[in-house]
């Protein structure tokens, strides 16, 4: 297994155990760490100065000890795909070195930086064990909001060229039937296809609402590029995902994108440039983080916690 290195805990790095025992079992004690980062350092280090940075922190080269310094700037650099900082921080996890111990976590990010061609990682896993799939909090990014400029437009879909608005007013007859909003069903419209209906991705995505064959399946779709028909199915998976995500937008949108199980995964957005790119277009355009939801129709995502409230 991996030997821990004599170094004591600094008070910093105990408390901050302590405390993760305390709170601990899902949120990861990471998340805490990295909130100490402050945003302006994050925006101007590049992951490389961010791993240097860790580094000096961990082993206390030029500035005092602070493991729980180095786990957030660790933590920083490997959401943005560093793999030395994956690797660090997986070993740091895997020994309990001033976070509490966790081998799932450790090996989920062995696996990340493993990915990445890592060879201390791809070594470190056939030790560990294979990824659970377990990743802190610190990993995913705060969901993206608008901006001011980005909402200041009250309806984006009020001056839609003639051949799109047919098409809008196709989809606001059918909205209703799905309750959903039809704004958040043009945004994700506009994203998805921009109004093609015969529009097909690379993944095989096909339709106004680009829906795979599986999706279209399992909505009962049996034409992809009928716009009522591939309407209709995009929106009784957009109310489905809605009703799992309870009404949270980035969520919903990011498992449109990326697919319920990656959302699941990651307890959030994954860290996808094109799925976070995606989120901030449909939130742009719809304007709202929530969205009314049917908690009858399915069970909310196990990480969520539980809502008494139908939004």
């Amino acid at each position: 297994m991996f030997a821990t290195k004599p170094d004591a805990l600094s008070d910093t790095a105990a408390r901050f155990a302590a405390c993760a025992i305390a709170v601990a079992t899902c949120a990861f004690a990471v998340t805490a760490a990295a909130a100490e980062v402050s945003t302006g350092a994050r925006d101007q280090l590049a992951p490389s100065d961010m791993v240097a940075q860790a580094l000096a922190y961990e082993h206390g080269e030029g500035v005092p000890r602070d493991y729980l310094r180095a786990a957030a700037l660790y933590c920083e650099a490997a959401r943005d795909g560093d793999p030395e900082a994956q690797y660090s921080l997986g070993w740091m996890f895997a020994n309990g070195r001033g976070v509490p111990r966790d081998d799932a976590v450790a090996a989920s990010f062995f696996a990340l930086a493993a990915a990445a061609g890592h060879a201390g990682a791809q070594k470190a896993l056939g030790f560990i064990g294979e990824d659970r799939g377990r990743l802190p909090g610190c990993l995913h990014r705060p969901d993206p909001s608008p901006t001011q400029a980005e909402t200041a437009v009250v309806d984006p879909f009020a001056d839609l060229p003639i051949w799109k608005r047919k098409i809008a007013d196709q989809v606001a007859k059918i909205a209703p039937r799905y309750a959903v909003d039809i704004r958040l069903a043009l945004a994700v419209i506009t994203v998805e296809s921009n109004f093609e209906p015969g529009a097909r991705s690379t993944k095989d995505a096909r339709g106004l609402m680009q829906l795979v064959p599986e999706t279209a399946a399992r909505f009962n779709v049996r034409d992809s590029y009928d716009i009522g028909d591939n309407v209709r199915g995009g929106l009784a998976y957009l109310r489905w995902l809605l009703a799992y995500y309870q009404g949270y937008i980035v969520l919903a949108a990011a498992a449109y994108n990326a697919g319920e199980a990656a959302v699941d995964r990651y307890q959030g957005i994954p860290p996808y440039p094109e799925t976070r790119d995606y989120v901030r277009q449909v939130l742009r355009l719809y304007g709202n983080a929530r969205h009314p939801y049917d908690p009858r129709i399915v069970k909310p995502a196990s990480f969520l916690q539980p809502s008494d409230q139908r939004m």
